[in-house]
């Protein structure tokens, strides 16, 4: 199986178990080696007491676009440290996009960079997340 197969093999099984995900309305557009891109809709329960989306709702998407890249070799792959910039408000009512894309990948560790944008392409958020990479490969039938 090559590479692209084998990564969308995975991100579909994880997806599959994935509820969190799943309950959030997440979509997956592409799953690539090391890459993932992903898309949900935000709705009104999702806003805060300033009106405006909660930023765990944009943090919860560019975590689940780092987790879906992060696995696509077909390693499991768990993160061990992230942090997320909010650039723009974001608003009931929109569509994100998140598009996670790796920049170093080494036997145990790797890191992501995942850019968030809404439905006009403006960037939203900017997401980096690192992971520790088990040696554990994904079981896949």
């Amino acid at each position: 199986m090559d590479g692209g197969e084998l990564a969308r093999r995975v991100v579909a099984r994880m997806m599959q178990e994935d509820a969190f995900s799943q309950w959030l309305g997440i979509e997956v557009l592409d799953a690539s080696p090391g890459a993932s891109q992903l898309r949900m809709a935000v709705r009104p329960e999702m806003d805060n007491g300033f009106r405006v989306t909660h930023g765990g709702i944009s943090y919860c998407l560019a975590d689940s676009a780092l987790a879906f890249a992060s696995n696509s070799h077909g390693i499991h792959a768990v993160s061990i440290e992230t942090s997320i910039s909010h650039v723009k408000p974001v608003r009931s009512g929109d569509v994100l996009t998140a598009k996670a894309e790796e920049v170093s990948l080494s036997t145990r560790i790797a890191v992501y960079h995942v850019a968030i944008t809404n439905q006009e392409g403006t960037v939203v958020a900017l997401f980096k997340g690192m992971v520790f990479r088990t040696g554990k490969p994904w079981e896949l039938e």
